[in-house]
């Protein structure tokens, strides 16, 4: 990083810059783990010379071996997207009503998350049960990929005269956001097509051909928007999120291909998963890919998702771990 001809270069220090931080917990761990191995070692020779520091020694040989531990953790090779920007895809699924206004109550928790993250939220597009909207800051992907898969709602409608419980549904897709670099894609393989805006957006809605619908050919992937009043707006957010959608495929291949167990699917962007159940009778939060059950459901709906987050991050790490020994033998 003290290189001259790196610091000279932007995306070259700002590429080593990230990799400096990927490496620097796994060097502060070993630096911690020397120095427990240095404790233990000097206690055992202490309890082999007849003094009572058993206690002492069974205390620094389990500081050594929570360390080891976290340091085999934290050498799990990192996904190759978490450093990236993402875009948030909400949908309303079954449940009807009430299905859309879950996934608002959903935009809703994922944008205080990010707030309390320090991240920026930016809408893209928010239209009735649907939702789509980018999140930018740095590991904003290690983060919010643990969102994607169905949420489940138990609760009662406001519309509910019965007071009867009701489950309804939501998916969130969360991509990585790519650049031009990510994904080459070819002009040819696009369809593009204007048409009149349907929703609220000013005076511009139904007189002028500003909404963009593009369909990639090859995948058949088709994103539209039309929030804004500038076609070219609406279509460079269109390109946006096709993007994010080719990546993630190609991401997806990747991953199949190189893995074969996928049971808790953390991190693949899969809808067709019920990741998560938020029920309101019981105030209670259970996260079914780890089977971990929170009853601080009003705190998770205005963002405190860390206890979630950290949960799946270390579950993440531990199948990468056993992955990375299954590859090794």
């Amino acid at each position: 990083m003290s290189d001259p001809e790196v610091v000279s270069d932007r995306e070259r220090f700002a590429a080593v810059g990230r990799e400096y931080r990927q490496l620097e917990a796994g060097a502060r761990l070993a630096a911690q783990w020397r120095h427990a191995s240095s404790d233990e070692q000097g206690a055992r020779e202490l309890v082999d010379e007849g003094e009572d520091m058993r206690e002492e020694l069974e205390q620094a040989a389990a500081e050594r071996e929570r360390l080891e531990e976290e340091l085999r953790l934290a050498m799990v090779e990192r996904d190759p997207a978490d450093d990236k920007d993402v875009i948030v895809e909400i949908q309303g699924g079954a449940g009807g009503d009430e299905a859309g206004l879950w996934a608002a109550d959903l935009y809703r928790m994922l944008t205080k998350y990010a707030e309390r993250r320090g991240f920026k939220a930016e809408p893209l597009e928010l239209s009735e049960g649907k939702y789509t909207f980018a999140i930018k800051g740095e590991g904003a992907y290690s983060v919010f990929k643990f969102e994607g898969g169905t949420h489940r709602v138990q609760r009662v409608p406001a519309t509910e005269s019965q007071g009867r419980i009701h489950t309804s549904t939501a998916t969130v897709a969360v991509l990585p956001e790519a650049e031009d670099v990510d994904v080459q894609i070819d002009a040819n393989d696009l369809q593009i097509d204007v048409y009149r805006s349907s929703g609220p957006g000013g005076q511009s809605v139904n007189t002028t051909d500003s909404a963009v619908r593009i369909t990639h050919k090859p995948s058949g992937v088709v994103v539209s928007m039309q929030d804004e009043k500038s076609q070219l707006q609406n279509r460079e957010r269109a390109m946006r999120v096709l993007r994010a959608r080719l990546y993630e495929q190609a991401l997806a291949e990747q991953q199949a291909a190189h893995a074969a167990d996928r049971r808790a699917q953390v991190g693949s962007g899969d809808r067709a998963e019920k990741i998560r159940t938020y029920n309101y009778g019981e105030r209670r939060v259970t996260d079914h890919r780890i089977k971990l059950t929170a009853h601080n459901l009003d705190q998770v709906l205005e963002g405190d998702l860390d206890e979630f987050t950290d949960a799946l991050r270390a579950d993440e790490r531990r199948r990468g771990l056993e992955a990375q020994a299954q590859g090794d033998s």
